[in-house]
């Protein structure tokens, strides 16, 4: 009886599965060898790339409503801010001439007869233009009160005839004004001329040029002040938020939901009211005869008014009321996610409550924290109407001077020149934020 192929050694086994494996064995069909994906067709390859193209189109078109929202509300004010606070062509639009003339003169002394004679001429062209007026801001702001001198100039050299302005030019403007005998109207002529400037951010940071073309400091220091205490009010209204509204989210993320529900009617409701309306509420609150005055007064704490409106306590305590709802939410929101289980375990443990709070729940609801606490600082550090309405001089913040030269002194320029060190101030915050504490830690639910 013939041996079966178990049986067999095994150099003839081995043949025989490399045979079986060559055959595909009896009563077998040997498989198809194993290859790579297979390729489309032309005609489906071109399909789907045509699939895919009209819904990249597709997304592009959702999206596109709000790129072209950011980039006219967002990017182009930004870009014209910043270029607005370097870049200023009004002097050199003009006078081109009087300021072409006026470059070979060393700053010393009254510049020549010719450079006088060129300058009447032109500010006779902008007397008769009625554009006067600007050219005498622009050098007023380099050299305060000389805003009448050019204008009263220009108003006398309005009736003389070119061909005299041509001849004794120089002579009729230092007829008309004394100042133009002096080097330091020239000088911020010159300086006023030029296109592109440094002086704004300069003069943002309470520094000058001096007439050696080095940098000093301004013989008046406003602004620097001014963003300290700016800082420092958005620092103050950040904790009193925080003070206040991690103990009532702490309160919402334990309660029942019912409760939570009700308490997040009353963090909401001041979203419901008008900012002018929750503004001007705190004025009949802290005005001289208000409702917090008069009750002092009822109840013997006091026997005169007092100055609470107008003032950096009226500004604080306006804004921390408005702004409280923006530390409640994210700490809510991080809060409601925490296994309360884990202070149970600490406690059981033997952990007292405060510890177990400080080394447990803390931590945890520091990305709540967090997002609260810089949402509040960064609308704190540029907000504008309650500090307008209820701080008065003394509860003023960066935002109402840049609102000031904007609006009153119309001085874009500086007002751009100010408004781009905030931004910068803000974006520094941040980076600082995001190297110590890590901007990942931020969470709004």
């Amino acid at each position: 009886m013939a041996a079966s192929v178990s049986d067999a050694p095994e150099a003839p086994r081995a043949q025989a599965r490399g045979a079986l494996k060559g055959t595909g064995g009896a009563g077998t069909t040997a498989g198809p060898r194993t290859a790579g994906p297979k390729r489309l067709a032309p005609e489906d390859a071109r399909n789907a790339a045509r699939e895919v193209r009209r819904r990249r189109l597709r997304a592009f078109l959702f999206v596109a409503p709000l790129l072209v929202f950011i980039m006219f509300a967002f990017v182009a004010p930004i870009a014209t801010m910043l270029m607005r606070s370097a870049y200023n062509p009004t002097v050199a639009d003009l006078v081109p001439a009087s300021l072409e003339a006026i470059e070979a003169w060393d700053g010393e002394g009254r510049p020549s007869d010719e450079v006088l004679t060129q300058f009447a001429v032109d500010l006779k062209r902008l007397a008769n233009d009625r554009t006067s007026g600007q050219l005498a801001e622009e050098i007023n702001r380099y050299l305060p009160g000389t805003s009448s001198v050019v204008k009263s100039t220009a108003r006398g050299l309005r009736r003389v005839d070119d061909d005299t302005l041509a001849t004794s030019g120089a002579t009729l403007l230092l007829e008309a004004n004394d100042a133009w005998s002096e080097p330091g109207i020239w000088r911020a002529l010159r300086n006023a001329g030029q296109v592109y400037t440094a002086s704004y951010y300069l003069t943002a940071l309470d520094l000058e040029f001096a007439r050696d073309g080095s940098i000093q400091q301004r013989d008046t220091q406003i602004y620097l002040k001014l963003y300290g205490k700016t800082l420092w009010m958005a620092l103050i209204i950040t904790l009193l938020t925080l003070i206040l509204g991690y103990p009532l989210a702490f309160h919402m993320a334990h309660s029942s939901t019912s409760r939570a529900n009700f308490l997040m009617v009353f963090v909401l409701l001041p979203f419901w009211t008008s900012l002018l309306v929750r503004t001007t509420s705190w004025i009949a609150l802290l005005q001289t005869n208000g409702v917090v005055n008069s009750t002092l007064i009822a109840l013997g704490l006091t026997r005169d008014p007092l100055e609470l409106l107008y003032t950096q306590f009226s500004t604080i305590i306006a804004m921390t009321h408005i702004l409280l709802p923006f530390m409640v939410l994210p700490l809510y929101s991080v809060m409601r996610g925490i296994d309360p289980s884990y202070m149970r375990a600490a406690m059981s443990m033997g952990s007292r409550p405060i510890p177990a709070f400080l080394r447990i729940y803390l931590p945890m609801s520091l990305p709540g924290l967090s997002a609260g606490a810089l949402l509040v600082f960064i609308i704190s550090v540029g907000y504008y109407i309650t500090p307008a309405l209820v701080g008065g001089t003394d509860g003023q913040m960066i935002s109402n001077i840049i609102a000031f030269h904007m609006q009153q002194s119309n001085n874009w320029e500086l007002a751009a020149a100010l408004g781009s060190l905030l931004l910068l101030l803000i974006v520094a915050l941040y980076w600082l934020y995001d190297r110590f504490i890590g901007a990942g830690n931020i969470k709004l639910g």
